[in-house]
């Protein structure tokens, strides 16, 4: 049985209709910014498997951090135990992340940081004795599927199943050019008419919503007006964080700090899963006291594991690189070129680019939905162009390593403008 085969007997994907769907494809190695299946076919990642591989597939650096680190501790729980390669990682984080972030917490994986961070801003109140329980999210946002991930993500067809199932989530209009004003008055309405909690966002870039942007001044005003009505602001970074907007972090932007930061995919440089949420010293003291009630009881098996942290180390070092950083700059700057080129192509509705981020939005005859017969045209003909793109319904966005070199870049451009004249 070829490798397709037994998956179609055994494995069930994620975000998948086993019914309709193709059957995925096998890969059998990757070197840097290629992809090879079980047949020998070359594949461009441009989207970094899932925006999780920004340093290449096989990187050796952090591969050899990760043995290292084996042959010496694999794992320890993290219940009454510390280690070495954890605080590391703490300290390591400290020097990037904004000066007010004074305490990590680690878990597994970008849902379950942003779980940690509302479960955090719900039971803050709860020890100081406030009943809050809203949490405040944009419009179409997205931050995971557990269950108040899910809760405070805005895109419907992932979660319709559980509807009234949720925490309180109520949803504010992203400040998108010429809607600010909009989004800063329906905050003020919200902190007003509920007890709210905390507030939500990925900042600067929303995700899966298709890379719709929104400027770093407009974030600023959302996030005082929080802070002057007590209510905790969450950035969600998971996506933006380790250098896809061209900063390490999307909040070096903003010149307001948020009270809770979540970090996971690039962060161990697509190796082992691993996810971080950070904290100030205010949230973390309203869970020190003497009354053991008050106490965090969250955890997971693999908190801390000191493998994964061996290879979040070697992926921050990567990061901070000349090399690494002339990349991250020499990709926007072809994004740049790309954006000016391609956004007065008659079929091309909107193209935008923050980082090495890119996304171009294509017209179409009907409303296209997030899986809709457009999505799966586009999707299909990058793939049979040896390309690996997810586009969001009529949204193809470019997400790439940052080892991805021109002349691949060049192909993934020619294979868009192929695309957009094709549909």
């Amino acid at each position: 049985m070829t490798l397709q085969e037994k998956d179609r007997q055994y494995l069930w994907h994620p975000y998948t209709q086993h019914k309709t769907s193709q059957t995925p494809i096998a890969i059998s190695r990757g070197k840097d910014a290629l992809l090879w299946d079980e047949n020998n076919k070359e594949y461009i990642d441009a989207i970094a498997s899932w925006w999780v591989n920004p340093f290449g597939h096989s990187n050796k650096i952090i591969a050899d951090a990760i043995y290292k680190q084996l042959t010496t501790l694999e794992h320890v729980l993290f219940g009454g135990f510390t280690h070495q390669p954890a605080i590391q990682v703490a300290e390591k984080l400290m020097d990037i992340l904004p000066k007010n972030q004074q305490k990590i917490f680690f878990s597994d994986n970008g849902s379950t940081a942003v779980e940690v961070a509302i479960k955090v801003a719900l039971q803050y109140f709860f020890n100081k004795n406030e009943k809050r329980t809203t949490i405040i999210a944009f419009e179409n946002a997205f931050h995971g599927d557990t269950f108040a991930a899910m809760a405070a993500s805005g895109i419907s067809f992932y979660t319709q199943a559980f509807q009234g199932m949720f925490i309180d989530v109520v949803r504010i209009p992203v400040p998108v050019k010429g809607k600010e004003q909009e989004s800063f008055d329906a905050l003020k309405n919200v902190i007003q008419n509920h007890n709210c909690a905390g507030f939500i966002f990925e900042p600067l870039v929303q995700g899966a919503a298709g890379m719709v942007m929104y400027e770093p001044e407009a974030l600023a005003e959302l996030i005082k007006i929080c802070t002057a009505n007590n209510v905790l602001t969450i950035a969600d970074e998971v996506m933006t964080g380790f250098g896809k907007t061209g900063k390490t972090f999307a909040m070096d932007y903003v010149l307001e700090d948020p009270d809770m930061i979540c970090l996971s995919k690039a962060l161990t440089g697509g190796t082992i899963p691993m996810a971080i949420t950070t904290f100030t010293q205010d949230v973390f003291d309203a869970f020190y006291d003497d009354d053991i009630n008050k106490a965090l009881f969250h955890g997971h098996t693999f908190t801390a594991n000191p493998t994964g942290c061996a290879a979040a180390l070697a992926s921050i070092d990567l990061l901070q690189t000349d090399e690494m950083q002339a990349n991250i700059e020499r990709i926007n700057k072809n994004h740049l070129a790309f954006k000016k080129k391609i956004e007065s192509h008659p079929k091309v509705i909107t193209a935008r680019t923050l980082g090495v981020i890119f996304a171009v939005e294509i017209k179409s005859d009907a409303e296209e939905s997030y899986y809709g017969s457009m999505r799966t045209k586009l999707y299909n003909f990058f793939i049979d162009k040896g390309v690996i793109l997810r586009p969001v319904g009529n949204i193809v966005y470019i997400l790439p390593p940052y080892v991805m070199t021109d002349e691949q870049l060049e192909k993934v451009y020619s294979t868009i403008e192929e695309a957009i004249i094709m549909v």
